[in-house]
């Protein structure tokens, strides 16, 4: 929210993962920290690990830029009035910030959320096997390895009720 220098530049690259393929961002991925990257050898990259730095990648410059739209929409005049009242920074945060963002984290975690259970590239590639999957993955591999149209509607319906529930 507050004016530094160099803001404009980290907005723009966090708008990067917005547009950005999967498969780059997973290829970059797997060239920074995967074992012959530059942080590699630390930790396995492939499984839930590598699945979930992938989607702090993509989901967490999503979720900055919609707090930030959130909290663009406060008045100038509460911040001023706040400076009258001799509000310090938390009192600011808890009194004029706070209700701004505590009615956008349910959305914001909800389409992230959504995201990530649809993320079928991520979980495919960096996925590690059986026990880091997704439904979307197991649909995948019912047809693709196991031809079992039937076990592939079921986990279909499976994705489309949670997913319908939870917009609901």
């Amino acid at each position: 929210r507050r004016q530094f220098h160099g803001r404009e530049v980290l907005l723009k690259i966090f708008s990067v993962p917005l547009a950005l393929p999967a498969i780059v961002a997973i290829l970059g991925i797997l060239g920074v920290y995967g074992s012959s990257g530059l942080f590699g050898g630390g930790f396995s990259i492939y499984g839930l690990t590598g699945i979930l730095l992938a989607h702090v990648f993509f989901n967490m410059p999503l979720a900055v830029r919609l707090m930030l739209t959130r909290l663009e929409t406060i008045p100038a005049e509460n911040y001023r009035l706040a400076a009258q009242l001799g509000f310090n920074n938390a009192q600011v945060f808890r009194f004029i910030e706070w209700p701004q963002l505590s009615s956008a984290i349910p959305g914001i975690s909800s389409l992230i959320f959504l995201l990530c259970t649809a993320s079928f590239a991520v979980v495919l590639v960096l996925g590690g096997g059986p026990q880091a999957t997704t439904l979307e993955v197991a649909i995948y591999q019912s047809l693709r390895l196991d031809f079992d149209p039937a076990r592939a509607s079921i986990l279909a319906l499976a994705q489309l009720a949670t997913c319908g529930l939870l917009v609901f």
